[in-house]
């Protein structure tokens, strides 16, 4: 099997599974019991905040605990808005975020609030000058993806906290999801507020994450209940889902120093070997993108066609993003980056993790080229 489908989600590291069985068994009290099985299943909760701290070189007070990337979005966005919208109605983001920020906005925009969704180049960035030009006196938030994770684009976030630090009342809020373990990002260093991560996106379990909220910031919680985590996001803890996404995130950053200039290899071949095919048409930038992902669509060719067809080969990849993916709708990052509809309706998703090789890369290209003829044969034989 050669699976390419890496941004929709990781395979579990071994360890990985191993911790969260252990911990299921050995340590399965509630977090807050105050009997001595509860006092050290939160220990090893404080043990996993201080770790995923020091990798992510930010405070163990800054991390909440939340069942993933949407949550974590949800939480940033929505809480955000509740919480300081006594200093303004005004929200800026991008038309190419992932739908858990779109929907979060959209739902915002009926309860009042105005959404500037600042439009991206063909390569999938946005122009900071219109940044600046969009930021009013009632803005209290900009909410924008790292990695985008369709074509793999990257945001100036650096540039974009340089021009929000000058608006104190504005925060920043960043979707690291995609990022992380593949493309770093200091939150201090660029003035970010919120930040939001997914353990299965970097070989963790499903149902795990976090959310960075810079130290001294308030915001309204979506989940009330059991005062856990600092009354922002009650509910139980998943102990043993948190162990592991604190080794997923220390074993995928060891890899990231080791195995990146591989990843950026793998991507290199199968890009050279698609440059060599006139049907296919590349929209990935090949600068300011993330090393792991490659969207490119193959002209005249339904892409779940394409999928279903090279899974016949044991072969996995994806047409958009997994949360998109089973509703007919064509890619709005695709279509916002300028790619003609039709076109985009052939994309295709391949997702690179430090596992895959450069002769899994081979593989997949001989098999598409064959694809490409075996399906055109088919089309021309239709015709007749």
């Amino acid at each position: 099997m050669i699976y390419f489908d890496n941004s929709a989600t990781t395979k579990p590291y071994k360890e990985v599974i191993e911790s969260f069985v252990k911990v299921s068994n050995d340590y399965f009290a509630n977090p807050s019991s105050l009997h001595k099985l509860g006092g050290q299943a939160e220990g090893l909760i404080n043990q996993a905040r201080n770790q995923l701290a020091q990798l992510l070189n930010i405070k163990p007070r800054e991390i909440y605990f939340t069942s993933g990337g949407t949550e974590s979005n949800n939480l940033a966005i929505k809480g955000s808005a509740m919480m300081y919208k006594n200093r303004g109605n005004h929200i800026i983001s991008t038309t190419i975020e992932h739908p858990s920020i779109r929907e979060s906005l959209e739902q915002l925009k009926g309860q009042g609030f105005e959404i500037t969704y600042l439009p991206v180049t063909s390569e999938g960035r946005i122009n900071i000058k219109e940044l600046k030009e969009s930021i009013r006196e009632e803005t209290i938030l900009v909410s924008m993806i790292h990695v985008n994770n369709e074509v793999g684009s990257i945001q100036p976030i650096r540039e974009v906290g340089e021009i929000l630090k000058k608006y104190p009342k504005i925060l920043f809020h960043v979707d690291h999801v995609q990022g992380v373990t593949k493309v770093p990002l200091d939150f201090h260093e660029c003035g970010i507020d919120l930040c939001s991560i997914s353990a299965h996106k970097f070989h963790g379990l499903k149902g795990n994450g976090l959310l960075f909220i810079r130290e001294g910031l308030r915001i309204s919680p979506l989940l009330t209940g059991g005062n856990q985590e600092w009354t922002i996001r009650s509910g139980t803890e998943n102990v043993a889902g948190i162990v592991a996404m604190a080794k997923a995130l220390r074993l995928s950053t060891e890899k990231m120093e080791k195995e990146l200039p591989n990843v950026v290899n793998v991507k290199k071949i199968i890009i050279e070997e698609l440059k060599k095919e006139n049907e296919i048409i590349i929209h990935t930038p090949f600068e300011n993108s993330a090393p792991h992902i490659l969207n490119f669509s193959i002209k005249g060719f339904k892409s779940e066609v394409v999928v279903h067809a090279l899974e016949e080969s044991n072969i996995f990849v994806s047409t958009t993003s997994a949360c998109s993916s089973k509703i007919k709708t064509v890619s709005h990052t695709l279509l916002g980056m300028g790619v003609d509809e039709e076109i985009a309706k052939s994309a295709i998703r391949i997702s690179l993790s430090f596992e895959n090789t450069d002769v899994e890369a081979r593989k997949v290209i001989k098999a598409l080229q064959q694809t490409i003829q075996k399906l055109g044969r088919t089309m021309i034989n239709n015709e007749v």
